[in-house]
């Protein structure tokens, strides 16, 4: 086994041999579960009453839309994975130990962020799990179409979890440069469930600002997926040219090299007492 192939399975087994990645798992898979069904209730048997709030979707739009919330809201997990798992190894200075065994600190870097991708894709499938199938029931339920025979709901599906991967490497970065435990778990949890929605929302009144808006990670992550419950609760949709695809894509992935790297140059590669 070569060298980066022995510091990603150690980086597995750190990762595997705790606890936090199951029950986070289990919180992501109850928190899409309500955030899914919620609005599948909303576009089902509300529909009427809503009216011009939700503007006429067809069956894949609506059922896009429903199973969006699961990036939109849960990347917060991931997110705090990645972030845990870098101020763990510096709180409990378990780090060294990792660059005794490989003394390349470029390898275990890359070890770490290859086993996160791993586990952020893991989140975001247990998230699916949890939110098509609260979503789609509760969709059936009120006598509209989940469409899980479409080709394009499990496209969209295995984006979530392509987005959901890249979120558990951003959280590594903003965890080795922010260091502190406590610090990192309330920056994700203010930073991704209020801060950002709010920012999103304030910045729909002006065009320049939405178009700022547009490249927020929270913002590039709906658009990566293809579809958001963000456009309908803060009124953004067709305010701006949303950005493509591939751009979001690309916008996600530049965050997480940025965080990685700035990682790597600020904190990684200095002495850890």
């Amino acid at each position: 086994m070569s060298r980066y192939g022995r510091s990603v399975s150690a980086e597995t087994r750190k990762i595997t041999a705790t606890k936090t990645w199951w029950i986070l798992g289990i919180a992501l898979a109850l928190y899409a579960a309500m955030m899914t069904s919620t609005f599948a209730f909303l576009f089902g048997s509300m529909a009427d009453q809503l009216g011009e709030a939700a503007p006429g979707l067809g069956v894949q739009e609506t059922a896009d839309t429903v199973y969006s919330a699961i990036a939109t809201y849960g990347y917060v997990v991931p997110f705090l994975v990645g972030a845990l798992s870098a101020t763990g190894e510096l709180r409990h200075r378990t780090l060294a130990l990792a660059f005794i065994a490989e003394p390349s600190r470029w390898i275990v870097l890359l070890g770490k962020a290859t086993t996160l991708i791993g586990v952020g894709a893991l989140l975001g499938i247990i998230g699916v799990i949890g939110g098509v199938g609260a979503g789609a029931g509760t969709l059936a339920l009120t006598d509209a179409d989940p469409a899980l025979g479409s080709s394009d709901t499990w496209a969209l599906l295995a984006r979530i979890v392509a987005a959901m991967a890249i979120w558990a490497v951003i959280g590594f970065g903003v965890g080795v440069l922010v260091r502190n435990q406590a610090m990192a778990i309330v920056l994700a949890l203010v930073f991704t469930q209020f801060l950002e929605p709010l920012l999103r929302a304030a910045a729909s009144f002006w065009d320049w600002s939405a178009n700022v808006a547009r490249f927020l990670p929270g913002s590039a992550t709906d658009t990566l997926v293809g579809a958001s419950t963000m456009t309908l609760t803060t009124g953004t949709e067709g305010a701006v040219e949303p950005l493509t695809m591939g751009a979001g894509a690309l916008v996600l992935v530049a965050y997480a090299v940025v965080a990685v790297v700035a990682g790597w140059a600020l904190r990684w590669n200095r002495d850890l007492t």
